[in-house]
């Protein structure tokens, strides 16, 4: 049996200690700066004690070799519980999106005493068949295609890849911002020192304990889905939130996979709410 070093995961945190603690997991190849501070700082200025933190080969996290990950999305699960042990939390709120909101699902079923409420924003269901469901739309399939193509160690071309990736899953309510997107992938690309080890997400398995499990989910859970969601269509949402009794759904109407400025109040509003309700 080989032992596989525990990760270095790094986290920030921001707001009072004291108050109530949200832990905010983010999605495949996304370090946690896709959690914008802005958001994040409107959160603990609600009164909540706000940690995001980079997934295993993102962000300054450990990385691993390219093509074969030594880990699984039940590793990403136990990771996201060593970063509270590492803030001296035992049990917090949970937010998770796209891949971050399905490991957030499996985080709450696997260590449910630890998860006071969940949230889970542009996500599909864990462990429940989706083949029904609307699926990724042809044209951001199509742009995925591409990424096989870029030369990952280039920062040019990823940067270029990652702003039209950004406006490909974009929604239609807003204006897609371009300047300021390639500001911040440049931003996240030099602080992580390139994005190669980030496409071994897209490599994980893991997770099949849970098949079938999600109406097992006992902690409050809130759904928050954009209307025009190229990835995940927000039937997924709607999926989500029927598996889980008493969950709340709120569409956001014309928003994409992803966490627009314009909707920043909406969507801290109502994870507020949530917390506090839970």
């Amino acid at each position: 049996m080989t032992m596989i070093e525990r990760p270095q995961i790094i986290s920030e945190a921001f707001g009072d200690r004291a108050n109530p603690p949200l832990l905010m997991i983010m999605g495949a190849m996304a370090s946690m700066l896709w959690w914008p501070e802005a958001l994040c700082r409107k959160l603990a200025d609600a009164g909540l004690f706000v940690i995001r933190y980079d997934n295993r080969d993102t962000g300054r996290s450990t990385k691993y070799p390219p093509g074969e990950p030594p880990y699984t999305f039940d590793d990403l699960a136990d990771d996201a519980m060593h970063v509270l042990d590492d803030h001296g939390v035992g049990k917090a709120h949970v937010v998770g999106m796209s891949m971050g909101g399905m490991i957030a699902q499996l985080v709450t079923l696997k260590h449910r005493s630890r998860v006071a409420s969940l949230t889970v924003i542009s996500s599909s269901p864990v462990g429940i068949d989706t083949s029904h469901l609307p699926q990724t739309s042809d044209a951001y399939i199509k742009h995925s295609a591409e990424g096989a193509k870029v030369d990952w160690s280039d920062r040019g071309k990823v940067v270029d890849f990652v702003v039209k990736d950004a406006q490909a899953i974009a929604g239609i309510a807003h204006p897609f911002d371009e300047a300021r997107m390639r500001a911040f992938v440049e931003q996240d690309y030099d602080r992580s020192g390139g994005l190669l080890s980030a496409t071994n997400h897209f490599m994980l398995r893991g997770g099949d304990a849970w098949k079938g499990r999600l109406r097992e989910m006992t902690a409050p859970l809130l759904v928050i889905h954009g209307t025009a969601d190229p990835i995940f269509p927000v039937e997924h949402g709607e999926a989500l939130a029927e598996a889980v009794a008493g969950a709340k759904i709120l569409r956001i109407a014309g928003g994409g996979h992803e966490l627009h400025p314009d909707d920043w109040t909406m969507i801290s509003s109502a994870i507020v709410d949530h917390t506090q309700a839970s």
